[in-house]
């Protein structure tokens, strides 16, 4: 049977090759397309400032937590979160019966030592006192004066007033809870000046001085400005290997508490390649530059691209691979412009 299939398969062999050695249609090549006419410029190779990116907080310059300093129960809570207060209004009122009887009792005693002292000055006079029961009895006022001085700054302790003006930012207790000395029982943050906390890495923390300002960046509000370094700590913290810095916040900046924000720091420069902005094309999620070839014909180069640099025209971008700097390279390309096709340049 082998032998019977060996023409057949020859046969099919020599018609196979027939077929491949078939030259396929002509179709359009680099040199057939017409040369367009563009406008190129050289990249440039410069030094730009490298920037470290640290996240910061933006807290309000006055902000205090409002603890009760005797123990009692919470008898007023009359503030909302988000509340405003003014400096001087109420904001919360602990139950001091036993320190207002202290009050009581102290003013007692000291009525009573006032009229002693008063009648043994009027019996001194007449002789039938002493100048050591007079002097007694001044020590003894003076004490029961002290004594009520100290009841009624006690007592002040059970009505709570708010330190400046700003707004209830948290609220931890309600009324009715018992409270005690250092328990917190709610927050006040000002609304008028606010300044950002940025951990500096120790590397950094060198090169800057108080009053140098810093780009910030805040995500939250699409607000950019620069803030002014107000405070920079002096120990770095031995975990992280930074320093706490604190920078200003323009006045009538819309900014909150508690938000995030990016703090530039500047570093030492570093060498980049730079070229106009409309130079780069994307082609679905690759990123491409023409540059001009041998015989001005164009050369297709895939790229990475880094961030804008500067704000003079035209805007400049960053190029981090894919090109060597010495390149001339075109900007705005045709959408029909295609990889060795010749290039006019413009003038």
């Amino acid at each position: 049977m082998t032998p019977r299939l060996l023409p057949v398969l020859g046969a099919a062999a020599l018609l196979l090759a027939a077929g491949c050695t078939k030259a396929p249609p002509a179709g359009p090549t680099t040199a057939a397309l017409p040369a367009l006419r563009v406008r190129v410029e050289h990249a440039r190779v410069e030094n730009v400032p490298v920037f470290t990116e640290v996240s910061g907080t933006i807290r309000p310059l006055q902000r205090a937590q409002v603890a009760a300093r005797l123990m009692g129960t919470i008898q007023e809570l009359p503030v909302t979160l988000g509340q405003r207060v003014r400096s001087g209004d109420l904001v919360a009122k602990i139950a001091a019966g036993e320190i207002a009887a202290r009050v009581a009792q102290a003013q007692s005693q000291l009525n009573v030592a006032r009229r002693d002292l008063e009648r043994e000055r009027a019996l001194l006079g007449k002789g039938a006192s002493t100048a050591d029961t007079v002097r007694g009895l001044e020590d003894r006022l003076a004490l029961t004066q002290a004594m009520l001085r100290e009841a009624e700054v006690m007592l002040s302790y059970a009505t709570i007033r708010a330190p400046f003006d700003g707004v209830v930012a948290r609220k931890p207790a309600n009324a009715g809870d018992l409270a005690s000395p250092g328990m917190t029982l709610l927050e006040i943050e000002g609304t008028d000046a606010f300044q950002i906390e940025a951990p500096v890495p120790d590397s950094l923390a060198a090169g800057l001085t108080p009053g140098v300002t810093l780009a910030v960046e805040v995500p939250g509000s699409g607000l950019k400005f620069q803030a002014a370094l107000a405070e920079l700590s002096s120990a770095a913290d031995p975990e992280a290997r930074s320093v706490l810095a604190r920078l200003t916040v323009p006045a009538g900046t819309a900014v909150r508490s508690g938000q995030y924000a990016r703090v530039l720091l500047p570093g030492p420069p570093a060498r980049a390649i730079l070229v106009p902005a409309a130079a780069l094309s994307t082609f679905g999620q690759m990123e491409r530059i023409f540059v001009v070839g041998e015989n001005n014909r164009a050369v297709l180069r895939l790229v990475k691209s880094g961030p804008f640099r500067g704000t003079a025209e035209p805007q400049r971008i960053e190029i981090l691979s894919g090109l060597s700097g010495d390149e001339r390279v075109v900007v705005a390309p045709p959408a029909t412009l295609r990889e060795g096709q010749p290039l006019e340049i413009a003038p």
